[in-house]
């Protein structure tokens, strides 16, 4: 009785186009007892694409196999970026800061050298910048932009962690009316915006003048 119900189960799911895989997977016989049960049900050439591209196992073997080729490829890039960049330089390094600020720094809060933002290896390196031209890391202030529904502790001692920067140097931070998990999109990487700055006016002033000469470059 048993074995009728499992080959009755097996057939009608051949009609529906399953592959052998699958039907085994229901039904638990060799694929031996299966062929015998289905030799003369064929699958259409419409249900074998079907079944080859829809099929899980398949679906998960070309996942993994795109993955490791990506993976290849980004490898290789790295490793030629590693050759082509080398070691940076005491130089190179404060104009990649200069050009960091360009795009992404503040330029009208007279006095104060200020980037916001939510990477937090931007921010670390706006900082380990300002600290190689000469800032005081004491000096430097955090402030951060969180949302309501955020734990206000949590994200402080997360990026206090993450710049080695005491609390005792943040501000209070300005906590947003609208809620993180109200976001359709959820832009950036979940700890909020750190504001990092140091206010110092012979520093910023010298910040913009190191700007204003770049792009005299530029424009040569």
């Amino acid at each position: 009785m048993r074995r009728q119900f499992d080959k009755d189960k097996a057939r009608s799911m051949r009609v529906q186009g399953k592959s052998y895989s699958e039907i085994k997977e229901a039904v638990r016989v060799s694929k031996s007892t299966l062929s015998l049960w289905l030799r003369d049900m064929p699958l259409t050439r419409e249900q074998m694409i079907a079944v080859r591209d829809l099929n899980p196992r398949r679906i998960e073997k070309y996942r993994k196999t795109m993955e490791k080729k990506r993976q290849a490829r980004l490898d290789l890039a790295y490793q030629k970026a590693q050759k082509d960049i080398g070691k940076l330089t005491a130089r190179e390094l404060f104009i990649a800061g200069l050009f960091l600020y360009w795009g992404e720094g503040a330029k009208s809060m007279r006095g104060t050298t200020l980037i916001a933002n939510t990477d937090p290896d931007i921010v670390r390196f706006f900082l380990q910048w300002m600290i190689a031209s000469g800032v005081d890391r004491k000096k430097i202030k955090i402030k951060l932009h969180l949302y309501s529904d955020m734990d206000i502790k949590k994200e402080s001692g997360y990026w206090s962690k993450y710049l080695d920067i005491p609390l005792s140097q943040f501000r209070n931070p300005y906590i947003k009316t609208s809620l993180l998990s109200g976001l359709t999109y959820k832009n950036g990487f979940g700890h909020g915006t750190c504001n990092v700055f140091f206010g110092n006016i012979a520093f910023w002033e010298y910040v913009m003048m190191s700007l204003k000469y770049i792009k005299t470059l530029s424009g040569k």
